[in-house]
C-alpha cells in the first residue's frame, strides 16, 4: 500500500531513476540524510521487491524486432497460456486484460524469419488460443530508458542536476556481442547496481575492462539502466492499455504529445489494425476517465480508441511478477 512508503522512499527511488548506479554517499548528500540511512532504505526496498535497478537492453540495436501481441483466449484458459508465454525468454510485459479474455505481451524476434515462425505457426497452433493480432513496434515515443518515475518523482531540478551522471559519448556502427558481453548483461539484468568486482568475476575481465565495456554498450544505446518499482509507492493502482488509430499525417504529433503525458508509461507507433499503442497508469478509474476525456480527447486526428484495463501482470520487464 502507499502508506507502507514515505517521502524519503519516493525521493530515493527518483534518485535511482536519475542514476541507477549512483553511490549511496552521493544520493545521501543530495537528499540531506546519512549514507547509512540511504543504504538501509535501499536494502529494505530491494528485499521486499519494492524497487529493483536493472540493466535494460534495447534489442533493436542488434537488429531484433519487437512485437505487441494480443492473444485471445477463453477466460478459463487465459492464465495458463499467459504463464506459458511468461516462461519464454523472448517475452516481457505479459498481462491479462479485457476481463481475462485477452493476453497482451511484448515478444522479441531476432529476424523476420523468426517473426514469421512465431506469428504464423507457433502461437495460433497453441491449444486454447482463439486468435492473435500482431503489432510490430515501429518507433517508441516513450519507454526503455525513459521511466515513469521521472514523471512522478518529487526531486527538483537542482537535485536532479546534481545526481545526473556525465553523458556517455555516442558510438556509431554495428554492435557485436561476445560471451563476456552476454555474461555482463545477464548479471546486470538481475542487478543493475552490481559492483565492478562482481562483474569482473562473472566475465573474466578486469574491473577496468568492465567499466570501459559498459560505457561502450551504453554509448551504442544497447545498455541502459532501468528501475522496476511498486507503483503503489506513487499512488498508482490502475494500469490500462490504449490502442488508438490516428491519421498518418498526425501520428508523429500525437505520439509525441502522448509521450509527454504524466500518465504514460510507454507509447509507440505500431503496425496493425491500430497504429498507436500506450500503457497508462492512473490512481483509480475516476482518474482514468478524467484522463481519457481530457488529455486523450485533445490528441489530434484520433479516429478510434480502445481501452483494455489490466487485471493482472504475469511478467514485467524481464521477470515474472
Amino acid at each position: 500500500m502507499e502508506s507502507d512508503y514515505d517521502e524519503l522512499d519516493r525521493r530515493l527511488v527518483h534518485a535511482l531513476q536519475v542514476d541507477g548506479r549512483a553511490p549511496f554517499s552521493g544520493i545521501a548528500e543530495v537528499l540531506g540524510v546519512s549514507d547509512r540511512t540511504i543504504a538501509r532504505r535501499y536494502a529494505r526496498l530491494r528485499s521486499t521487491g519494492a524497487v529493483r535497478v536493472l540493466g535494460g537492453v534495447d534489442p533493436t540495436v542488434l537488429g531484433a524486432v519487437l512485437w505487441l501481441l494480443r492473444v485471445r483466449c477463453a477466460p478459463t484458459t487465459s492464465l495458463p497460456v499467459a504463464e506459458a508465454l511468461a516462461r519464454r525468454p523472448d517475452t516481457s510485459w505479459v498481462s491479462l486484460s479485457s476481463g481475462g479474455t485477452e493476453i497482451t505481451c511484448v515478444v522479441r524476434t531476432e529476424n523476420e524469419a523468426d517473426s514469421e515462425a512465431l506469428l504464423l505457426a507457433k502461437l495460433p497452433r497453441t491449444p486454447r488460443v482463439e486468435g492473435v493480432s500482431a503489432h510490430s513496434v515501429l518507433h517508441a515515443f516513450y519507454g526503455g530508458p525513459d521511466n515513469l518515475v521521472g514523471k512522478l518523482g518529487s526531486l527538483d531540478e537542482d537535485a536532479i542536476a546534481r545526481l545526473r551522471p556525465p553523458p556517455v559519448p555516442q558510438r556509431h556502427g554495428p554492435v557485436r556481442l561476445d560471451d563476456g558481453d552476454r555474461k555482463l548483461l545477464a548479471v546486470l539484468a538481475g542487478d543493475g547496481r552490481a559492483g565492478f568486482e562482481q562483474l569482473a568475476s562473472a566475465t573474466g575481465w578486469s574491473p577496468t575492462t568492465v567499466r570501459r565495456r559498459m560505457t561502450e554498450l551504453r554509448g551504442h544505446g544497447l545498455l541502459y539502466l532501468d528501475i522496476d518499482v511498486d507503483w503503489r509507492m506513487f499512488g498508482v493502482r490502475a494500469r490500462t492499455l490504449l490502442w488508438l488509430s490516428v491519421a498518418p499525417a498526425h501520428l508523429e504529433e500525437a505520439g509525441r504529445a502522448l509521450a509527454g503525458h504524466p500518465e504514460i508509461a510507454f507509447a509507440a507507433a505500431t503496425t496493425g489494425p491500430t497504429n498507436l499503442y500506450a500503457s497508462v497508469v492512473c490512481a483509480n478509474q475516476r482518474e482514468l476517465y478524467r484522463y481519457l476525456t481530457t488529455r486523450v480527447a485533445a490528441l489530434p486526428a484520433v479516429t478510434h480508441i480502445e481501452t483494455a484495463p489490466v487485471i493482472r501482470t504475469v511478467k514485467q520487464a524481464g521477470a515474472r511478477a
